[in-house]
């Protein structure tokens, strides 16, 4: 009996070399962005949702020139239209004024000018002399995709609003495999006597910067998928260069890549007052229109 317990654990430790030897492999794990050695950083919630908001209080105003790509059209439908080389600006100043030109290329016309100040918008499309107010909420989507423009929706994506623990709540969730390494922060708040997820405010582990936010409605449906790249600092301020805004239940979105930014040097009230311009229809969204369409 003791040479066979003898002989049956020499024949497991061979077999044991065997496997070491001829299955089991090492690999260095190399994700998007990283070199294959480089450490995750570790992060608690507290500091991930003060990061939220340290980023929104540093910044209480801008002027930014960018390049952008508008598409309208959605995945779902597999159609999907882009405008390439739209040069874009936008103006911001806390609390809630926006304002966002468009231009056309080449001949750079203007495409499209919008505002927001507060809970209502203005937006003027030139090509069809017709201007457009209203509140900030899409609540019937026109057919026309550029109608459904709202400067409030870019403000969202461009500066993730504070998290407030008073009336919201923060779950962490850890999602790292060989492929991606995220610190995700779910907004939880409390609506009708239900919980509704708010947000999900993305991190990626390798820098702890917001990678993606995603914006939900009371029913879960995604309202804004944003993504930002490229970090910068602009006027000492870090801001992502490359954003990538999509409004899904709107069929519209856009590619921003910033080519100026002032941050914080003064954005004053006249630069957010749009005027209809003589000789163009006014709608009012959820009115009849004046003249047809």
């Amino acid at each position: 009996m003791h040479r066979r317990a003898v002989a049956y654990a020499l024949f497991l430790c061979l077999l044991s070399s065997a496997l070491c030897s001829c299955i089991v492999r090492r690999r260095l794990i190399s994700r998007r962005g990283a070199n294959p050695t480089q450490t995750l950083l570790v992060a608690d919630r507290t500091y991930l949702t003060e990061a939220v908001n340290r980023q929104y209080r540093a910044v209480h105003d801008f002027n930014a020139t960018v390049d952008m790509v508008p598409a309208v059209g959605s995945a779902e439908k597999s159609k999907i239209t882009e405008y390439k080389d739209v040069r874009g600006y936008i103006l911001f100043r806390k609390p809630s004024s926006i304002r966002m030109i468009g231009l056309y290329p080449v001949l750079r016309s203007k495409a499209f000018d919008m505002a927001s100040v507060g809970n209502g918008f203005k937006l003027y499309i030139p090509s069809k002399s017709l201007f457009l107010t209203g509140p900030n909420d899409v609540v019937q989507p026109s057919p026309n995709k550029v109608e459904n423009l709202r400067p409030d929706h870019f403000l969202d994506a461009l500066l993730p609003k504070p998290i407030d623990p008073a009336t919201e709540k923060v779950i962490l969730e850890n999602l790292t495999d060989e492929d991606q390494a995220f610190y995700i922060l779910l907004v939880i708040r409390q609506a009708g006597g239900q919980l509704h997820l708010d947000r999900s405010i993305w991190f990626n582990r390798l820098n702890l910067r917001i990678e993606r936010q995603l914006i939900f409605d009371n029913a879960g449906n995604i309202l804004t998928d944003a993504r930002y790249t490229e970090w910068k600092l602009w006027d000492n301020v870090p801001f992502p260069k490359h954003i990538e805004i999509d409004r899904p239940q709107d069929e519209y979105a856009a590619v921003l890549d910033l080519v100026k930014m002032d941050i914080n040097k003064g954005v004053t009230d006249d630069k957010f007052v749009l005027e209809q311009p003589e000789g163009t229809r006014l709608r009012t969204i959820g009115q009849p229109s004046q003249g047809g369409t």
